[in-house]
């Protein structure tokens, strides 16, 4: 049996790209071994439901605020001390491993403890560790790029963060068997830095067995929803609140999921005050497990994809969201990014687009689904198609299997 040894420095929960792929190397028959670190205390709890079940094994590595504090105050002092002299010294090769990442070097050190046949990193703190291991073993390594990481966070080429993922992706993945991208235009921007690399795309669908049963529209009230791990400013929620604030006439409600401040929160709801929206109308839910999204998502009529563009990365990335809203049966409002405008062009019966920023054209579209009932109807069933016949996880993961049979074969 074929060993192969999934890192990310963040968490499973956190993670659902890295779960599924674990689960489907595991249902084909390889041995599979995680490791991760502590991100947050809302992921560990739902590491804790989302493990218990899982053929695979699971090892975190680097300590957390409850268990192995030592090596936890440890590792983040590490990364302190590697951030100062990024601060210093600028960013340089020797710097870069222990800046990037908290714990990087002891995920280098457990990976280089377990022998196995291929190394798959997630995100960029894991890739030192699954190329240091793979050199050790004599093994090969591939990485998974849900995101384009030197474009993550700005468009700043001179920022520390642009500059420590540019030297962590120059270092090693021009050596990989193989890179997945989460996105087509992901993959082409990391196709033209790497011209040899070929990266494969393999979207960030969810598996048949989450599509929900078609939701008979019974209510009155237009449903809409946005969710992240995180609720933020400037993320587009903006935007939805003040043309929600435009429709004076039509009943509508706006819920959003995720993990948020009492800061936060508070400004969303002055925000809204101010764009004549009620309390009622603005509904803010904690995070919930992930297999729990869909049937929660399930209850509302139109998932939001309100992404600004705001760095290339924002711009060229096919968020959870999207595939959310198709399994769970939602009509989708998107802002027009380059790759969900192209994504909305291609599957053009589950939604419309948006101008970014544009107020207006968005209270424009949520009035068309409230107004034409049977538009949204059919456009929930056709989002509800969409991933019965094409974009689930059944279907796509056959191209991330044979990508990493082939890799063992050869």
């Amino acid at each position: 049996m074929k060993k192969i040894l999934i890192v990310t420095s963040g968490q499973p929960s956190l993670n659902p790209r890295l779960v599924k792929e674990a689960d489907a190397l595991v249902s084909n028959g390889f041995d599979v071994i995680v490791l991760y670190q502590y991100w947050n205390e809302w992921g560990t709890i739902s590491d804790i439901e989302l493990l218990k079940n899982k053929a695979w094994k699971a090892i975190c590595v680097g300590g957390t605020k409850r268990n192995n504090l030592i090596q936890y105050f440890v590792s983040r002092s590490l990364h302190r001390f590697g951030q100062l002299l990024v601060k210093y010294l600028g960013a340089r090769k020797w710097i870069a491993e222990l800046a990037i990442k908290r714990n990087v070097l002891g995920l280098i050190q457990k990976a280089k403890s377990i022998k196995a046949d291929l190394y798959i990193g997630h995100n960029l703190g894991a890739l030192p560790a699954v190329v240091a291991a793979s050199k050790k073993h004599h093994s090969k390594y591939a990485f998974d790029a849900e995101d384009f990481h030197r474009q993550e966070q700005t468009d700043d080429t001179e920022s520390t963060a642009y500059q420590l993922a540019k030297i962590i992706e120059d270092k090693y993945l021009a050596q990989t068997s193989y890179l997945t991208a989460a996105s087509p235009l992901i993959a082409e921007a990391y196709q033209k830095l790497y011209p040899d690399l070929h990266p494969i795309v393999v979207n960030n669908v969810f598996s048949s067995k989450f599509i929900q049963a078609e939701k008979i529209i019974e209510e009155t009230t237009l449903k809409l929803f946005w969710f992240s791990q995180t609720v933020g400013k400037k993320r587009g929620i903006e935007d939805v609140i003040q043309a929600i604030g435009l429709l004076k006439n039509i009943d509508v409600s706006l819920t959003i999921l995720g993990n948020i401040d009492d800061h936060t929160r508070n400004y969303f709801m002055t925000f809204a005050n101010q764009a004549s929206i009620s309390a009622e109308q603005l509904q803010f839910i904690e995070p919930i497990n992930p297999d729990e999204i869909f049937p929660f998502a399930k209850k509302f009529d139109i998932g939001l994809a309100l992404e600004t563009g705001y760095c290339v990365n924002n711009n060229i990335a096919l968020s959870n969201k999207l595939f959310t809203y198709l399994t769970a049966g939602l009509a989708i409002i998107a802002s027009e990014t380059d790759a969900q405008k192209a994504f909305i062009t291609t599957n053009s019966n589950v939604g419309f687009s948006y101008p970014i920023g544009d107020v207006n054209s968005l209270a424009d579209l949520i009035l068309r689904f409230d107004h034409d009932r049977d538009l949204l109807l059919q456009t929930k069933k056709n989002a509800l198609s969409l991933a019965s016949e094409k974009l689930n996880w059944e279907l796509e993961s056959t191209i991330f299997l044979n990508t990493v049979k082939k890799v063992l074969e050869d």
